[in-house]
Parts: structure tokens; C-alpha cells; sequence
């Protein structure tokens, strides 16, 4: 039997009944219950049938008590969004918090990319979001403004921020394609956008006087690492990975590992520099073939986290950049390499395939060198 419960007049007439709520009807399989266990007393129930067209128990979701603030309209509205979230398939005792989603998305990004990458994820997260109120924001509670609060809230340059926003998104998408938030919380997140000036890429490039002069004020394993980094291209993550057996001093070339692609690790063998041969085999000489090839000075193996620091100091002491986000990192000097290979001329494909990456991300981000460099090269060429 239907009731008035969304009349005021009606609730406050209605007998105490603790088992079983006074409800009425939204739409077919779903209704909203008013349980009223005393005079002056009650809460707000909702109901639905599963969609799956087979079960016959209900679902039900306690909403709230009602009190001045939280009376018919607001129990409606919360139990049109409960249904929504059900139909979407979110279960409602499992909707996350933000940080709950930020750790998932790590462990997903470890076990499909790699420690590298969920590395970086974890890390912004480690000083934007884990222990920090924003973290306790519920998925389906979130919205654009909180997003963008939390975002101007950093206190970091804009081109930090937007990676950190650019991390964030991904892992709460990733809660909203497993089922853990509403598909609405995607369509708030479009609408949070990078600050100005947030989507330019560490593109810092040293001049060779200015990589020589970061040399020089550095020392033992961590001078051979930076200067790994600069006579390969290469990841500082696929070289403080490598083992000895990976180097092949006869061929001159090195097998590099990165990552983790749809059909395991991937990996690319590129010939070597004279400068990296030397470096690599200094590096190798003594060492079992399961030895790392880069080391720290007390022969442990690098970690992620080792060299931030470090490259900061170098770069102070050699009077160059050193701001996090935007002063010298180990990634600065892949880009000096990328650089210094396409104004020498070499393709764009050997490029790619020397640092393991596309040719696409090589025309996207360096296509005006190519240009530069084709030019000089055809104002050589006699035509008439």
C-alpha cells in the first residue's frame, strides 16, 4: 500500500512501525521507504529490484534520518543517485576513496608497466594525496571544484601540477572503469583542466659545455650513472636495471629492458657509442654476468628514489637549473641526447629506436629539429 510519505503532515500522523517502512513508489522496482521507529522519529530507506531480471530480493540502502535538513526532497534525491549508481553496476558498500583508488592504480600501473612507472605515480601521490584530507574524498561524492581546489592547493609549478592532475585522473578513471565509482565522476574530471603554461614538457636542454661542467662536479657511481644517461639516451631505469650479461663488449652493442608491453618486457638491442663501450666496460670488468652493471658506491642497487636528490645538488653546484619540475633531472640529458642525434642528422627511426620509443613521439616533440636539420642538409645539395 502507497502513503504520502512525502508529505510532512503525513509522516508526523503516521503509527510507529519499526519492521516494516511506509513506501511509495518512483518507478517500476523502485521506491523510497519511510521507517518510523518512534512519535517523533524516522529514517529514510530506498529500494530497488536488481536489473538482471532474474532475482526477487530487493536491494536496499538506509539514506538518512529525517530531520529539517534532510527531509523528502533530499532522501529523493539521494535515492535517485543510489540508483543510478546500482544501474551503472557500482556497488555502493564498495565506493572508494580517492587515496583507496590512487593505490590501486599503482599496483595496476606495477604490475602492467613496470616499477618505473608506478613509481612516478606513487611518489606524486605519496606528497598530493596519501594522509591527506583530499585522499578521504569519496568517489561518488567528488566533483570538479574539489578537484580543482585540490589541484591549486599544490603550491607546485604549473607543469608539476598538471603531471600530478594528469596521475590523479588516470587513477580515479581507472576506479570508474572497474566499477568502484559512477561514470559521472569521468565527466567531472573533464571539466578540471591543466593550469597555464601546465602541458610544457621538461624540455631543458644543456649545452655541452653546461653537461660537461654537471660531470665535473659529480663523482663515482652517481658520475657514472649521469654519464650513462648521456651517451645512450637510455632510461635511467633500464640502466641502473642492466646487468653485465646484458652488454656485449664484442659486438659493442647493449640490450636495454623496459617496461612491460602487452607480451611481457620489452626490450632493444642498440650498438654503442666508443665513449659508452669504454664506460660500459670499465662498468663490467670484474663483475658475474647477473651483477647490475650500474651500482651505487656501496655495491647495492640503485632505487628509483637514489638520484633525485643528488641531481638536484649537482645541478646547484654546477650553477644550472635545479627547481623541481623544471631544473635538471636525469631526464634532461635523454632529451640533450634525442637532441644532439637529430641535429646530427641521424633518421628520426634510428633515433627511436636507439632510446626505445616511437617515431610519432619523436615528430610530435622534436619534429622542428628534424626540420632544422633537413634543411641544413638540403642547402648542401646542388639542385640546378
Amino acid at each position: 500500500m502507497a502513503h504520502d510519505i512525502h508529505r510532512g503532515e503525513t509522516r508526523a500522523q503516521l503509527p510507529p512501525r519499526i519492521h516494516e517502512p511506509y513506501w511509495r513508489t518512483l518507478e517500476r522496482g523502485q521506491a523510497i521507504g519511510f521507517r518510523k521507529i518512534a512519535a517523533d522519529k524516522g529514517y529514510w530507506i530506498a529500494r530497488r529490484r536488481p536489473d538482471d531480471g532474474h532475482s526477487k530480493k530487493y536491494e536496499y540502502e538506509r539514506l538518512g534520518e529525517d530531520c529539517k535538513g534532510f527531509g523528502w526532497k533530499e532522501a529523493k534525491a539521494a535515492a535517485e543517485a543510489w540508483f543510478q549508481l546500482r544501474t551503472q553496476g557500482v556497488k555502493t558498500d564498495e565506493v572508494e576513496v580517492v587515496e583507496a583508488a590512487c593505490r590501486k592504480y599503482v599496483n595496476e600501473r606495477r604490475t602492467s608497466k613496470g616499477d618505473d612507472c608506478a613509481h612516478d605515480a606513487e611518489k606524486r601521490f605519496d606528497r598530493t594525496v596519501y594522509g591527506k584530507p583530499f585522499g578521504a574524498q569519496k568517489l561518488d561524492k567528488l566533483r570538479a571544484a574539489t578537484v580543482r581546489e585540490w589541484r591549486d592547493g599544490l603550491k607546485l609549478k604549473p607543469a608539476a601540477a598538471s603531471r600530478t592532475l594528469t596521475a590523479l585522473k588516470a587513477a580515479l578513471n581507472l576506479a570508474v572503469r572497474e566499477k568502484h565509482a559512477p561514470a559521472a565522476l569521468a565527466l567531472e574530471l573533464r571539466l578540471v583542466k591543466p593550469l597555464p603554461g601546465g602541458k610544457r614538457r621538461r624540455d631543458l636542454f644543456l649545452a655541452r659545455a653546461q653537461r660537461r661542467r654537471l660531470l665535473s662536479v659529480t663523482k663515482g657511481a652517481f658520475r657514472d650513472l649521469i654519464e650513462g644517461v648521456a651517451l645512450t639516451g637510455a632510461r635511467a631505469g633500464e640502466l641502473v636495471k642492466a646487468t653485465v650479461s646484458q652488454f656485449d663488449a664484442r659486438t659493442k652493442c647493449m640490450t636495454f629492458i623496459s617496461g612491460k608491453g602487452n607480451d611481457g618486457p620489452r626490450s632493444r638491442t642498440v650498438p654503442l657509442s666508443p665513449p659508452a663501450v669504454t664506460l660500459f666496460k670499465r662498468l663490467a670488468e670484474g663483475k658475474a654476468a647477473t651483477d647490475h652493471l650500474f651500482a651505487r658506491d656501496d655495491g647495492q642497487a640503485w632505487a628509483h628514489s637514489d638520484w633525485d636528490e643528488l641531481v638536484r645538488e649537482a645541478a646547484k653546484a654546477a650553477d644550472l637549473p635545479s627547481e623541481p619540475g623544471i631544473g635538471v633531472c636525469l631526464y634532461t640529458l635523454r632529451h640533450c641526447f634525442i637532441t644532439e642525434t637529430l641535429l646530427g642528422g641521424m633518421p628520426t627511426l634510428e633515433v627511436a629506436r636507439l632510446v626505445g620509443t616511437s617515431v610519432v613521439m619523436i615528430e610530435k616533440h622534436y619534429g622542428h629539429l628534424v626540420a632544422r636539420a633537413a634543411r641544413q642538409r638540403l642547402a648542401k645539395v646542388a639542385m640546378l
